[in-house]
Parts: structure tokens; sequence; C-alpha cells
């Protein structure tokens, strides 16, 4: 057991034997996501791994599917109860609310880690799983829904993926919604035997949450669903047809999905959903967020309103992957020291420290063969081979090879900082 992961669990690995596992399609990844966030003005927020149970009791709900089947929760020394986040909004929320975010009078965040959920493992589902997501705190207007569905689809055009379809909805306010949910309860009253038996816990519980059910019997039920569309008020109307007309304007595409519902109750008006486009699979969603009142009351601070979107990053890149995107490695490696014996390698151990001070990303070749040297170089896209042989030593210069151009020059052998100088300025074109 000692040689062997938990289950539901996975490495991220150099050369893994799973493509979506290798450390370089995360750093591709990580790279887009820091892009689009310093695009937008985004701040970065980090929570710890685990919270006091209640922040998602509360959040999520007492009937949820996180809370009831999922969530790693345990009691430490004084008894306290304790979770493994299942998600990352709600301790987002929390650490708003106690490092005073209130004060300012937006705030713009966003997160990535580790959650944790106790699923059945599949393709795309994992036990532990990563997070990225935003939150944009303070103030509810529908521009602001228009720029954060915007960044959701300017990062996924960034990562290559326009094989999408966004859905979006209007939950309407608390009071339309409370109106609604009575209706939908109605109907489903109706059906109430031939529902799945979570839907039938859910009826009680969370009607709107039956609308989102993957069930097939379900699925066919909903068909004749009332419209939470027909029981907006005038100002939840207004509020998405602004949406609407920032979307056109900005000129995303979107389909209107009455049936898009954010199970927990202190989701209303705007919400929506990044799919993968003719995927009608029960695992197509992409991204999903929507806007939110309450959940910072709910969490013990000041009702403020709020809008955010979350996305798995497990699924992404195996998306990306499926649709065989050109990822962009960051090359690891600038300058290959390659010496051809014991006392070249110690010769160049100076310049190797003096290139890593000047910031220049630099590796020693630990063998002696200059064909094997150059082959590691160009896997790990070095520019420049530094190269130095018993020859060159006695004369004291080095080879510099420009790795692209396949053409070298001798330059002095000297570890002081005028030579680093002289070796890192000269441009990758002019070297030959």
């Amino acid at each position: 057991m000692l040689k062997k992961r938990v289950k539901g669990c996975f490495d991220i690995y150099p050369n893994a034997k799973e493509q979506w596992q290798d450390p370089k399609i995360w750093e591709f990844i990580e790279t887009t996501l820091k892009k689009i966030v310093d695009l937008y003005g985004f701040s970065k927020v980090t929570t710890p791994v685990f919270e006091y149970t209640e922040i998602f009791t509360r959040s999520s709900g007492e009937e949820s599917d996180i809370v009831n089947k999922e969530m790693y929760t345990f009691l430490d020394k004084k008894n306290r109860s304790l979770t493994l986040r299942p998600e990352l909004t709600a301790p987002v929320i929390r650490a708003y609310i106690e490092n005073g975010g209130a004060s300012k009078p937006l705030s713009k965040l966003y997160y990535t880690g580790p959650c944790f959920r106790y699923d059945r493992p599949q393709k795309g589902r994992y036990r532990q799983f990563h997070q990225f997501g935003i939150e944009v705190i303070g103030k509810k207007d529908p521009i602001i829904d228009v720029e954060v569905i915007s960044m959701l689809l300017h990062l996924f055009e960034l990562l290559g993926l326009t094989k999408t379809t966004l859905l979006i909805n209007s939950l309407g306010s608390i009071e339309s919604r409370s109106l609604y949910t009575k209706e939908l309860m109605k109907y489903y009253l109706e059906f109430e035997k031939k529902l799945s038996e979570d839907s039938k816990r859910r009826l009680q519980s969370n009607p709107l949450r039956i609308l989102d059910s993957k069930d097939k019997g379900d699925i066919e039920i909903n068909k004749n669903a009332p419209s939470i569309i027909n029981y907006l008020d005038e100002e939840s109307k207004e509020h998405f047809e602004r949406v609407k007309k920032g979307l056109d304007a900005v000129g995303i595409s979107y389909k209107i999905d009455s049936k898009l519902v954010r199970g927990l109750d202190y989701y209303n008006d705007t919400v929506f959903e990044l799919v993968r486009a003719d995927d009608l699979s029960a695992q197509n969603t992409l991204a999903a967020g929507g806007v939110y009142s309450g959940l910072i009351s709910l969490l013990g601070g000041k009702d403020t309103p709020g809008i955010g979107f979350a996305l798995g990053i497990e699924r992404i890149i195996q998306y990306l992957l499926e649709e065989k995107i050109s990822i962009k490695e960051k090359p690891t490696c600038t300058c290959y020291l390659i010496g051809m014996n014991k006392a070249c390698k110690e010769k160049l151990l100076p310049v190797l420290q003096q290139l890593r001070k000047q910031e220049i990303s630099s590796e020693l070749f630990e063998g002696t063969s200059i064909k094997t040297g150059l082959k590691n170089a160009s896997e790990k896209g070095a520019k420049y081979a530094i190269i130095l042989g018993e020859e060159e030593l006695q004369k004291g210069v080095c080879k510099i090879k420009n790795l692209e151009a396949r053409e070298e020059k001798e330059i002095p052998l000297d570890s002081s900082a005028e030579t680093i100088k002289e070796l890192t300025a000269i441009p990758r074109e002019t070297i030959c």
C-alpha cells in the first residue's frame, strides 16, 4: 500500500503514462489562467484546504448531494467538525468576510486549487480534483454579468476550445423564484411516483434541482415543466434583457435554456453554463456560474450581491487532448552546458552559477557525450549550448552553439560577471 496512491487521486508527474497527467499540460493551463485574470484585473485569494463543516452545510444546503454523500468530514482533537473543501466558492466568501472585503466597493477575486469529494471515480471526476474560479462581489449590474461571461468565453478561446455552447437563463428575484418553485412543485406532484429517488427527495427540499436531473425519466418529465421565464418580475425581466443585449453587443452567441438552474437557494437572476457543442452526455458541462445574493449573509456577513463561475481543470485538460489542441510548452532551459570530462565540468560550474544569477535558466549536462548532450539540450528547448572540451579548456575558450541555426563560435571562457554579460547579451539571431 505504501507504493500505491489513494483511489480516485492521481499524480502529476513528468512523462506520465496518461498524457493529461503530464506537468507540461498543467503548466500551460496555469499560464493561460494567469493571463486571463491579469487581463481582467483579478486578485488571487488562497484558502485552507479544510474549513469548519458548517461553511459547506450552510452554503450548499443540508439536502445537497455534496453534503449528504460526498464530503470528507472529520473531528479534530477538540471534537470540532472539519471538512476538506468540496468546492471553493464558500471558502472564498468566508475569506472575503473575514478579511474585510466589504470595505471595498467591488472585489474581483480568483482562486485555484485542489478540492475533495467522495464520488465514484470516472473520466473527468476524481476524489481529489482541481478547481479554478472567479468572484466579483459588491454590486449587482447586468454589465458585470456580461463582463464575467465574456471573460469565461475569452479564457476558452485562449485555450483553443471553441467548440462550445453558452447556455443562459434567469432565476429572477427571490420573490419570483419562490412563486415559480410553488408552481413547479404542483407540476411534479402529478408525476411523483415516476420521479427518480433523488428527485422524490428533492421535491420537498428543492424542486428546482429536479430540472437539472440527469435521470432519463426525470428528463422526460421536465420537457413539459413550467418555464421560470414566465414568472419573472419586471425588475428581473429588465436585468435579463440587458444581459442579452450586452452579450449581443460584444458578439457572444448564446442559447436560452429555461431548464438551466443553479440548485442552491442563494442564486438569483443570471445563471449560465458553458457546455461542449453537440454533446448531450451528462458530463458535457465545462464551466458554470451565476449571480447570487444571500450567500454572504448566509455565512455571517452583510448581504452583498456577487457573481462568479468555476470550472474543473481535469475536465478541461481532457477536452484539450480530445480536441487535439496544440499545447505550447514552455522551454525548461535557456543555456545547456556540456563538459567533456570532469575537469571541464568543474570549470563550467562558475559559469553555470553566474548564468543563473543573471536569471537565465541553465543546466549542466551530466554525461560526456556531445551528441547526447546536444540531443538533451534540444529536448529541453534550450536556445544555446555552451560546450567545453579538453582542447578548448587548454586555450581558455568555450564554444557557444545556436541550436536553432546549428552554428557556433568560440568565446573566452571567463567566469567573471563581464564575460557572463557578454554571453547572455548576445541576441539569439546574431550568434553564428
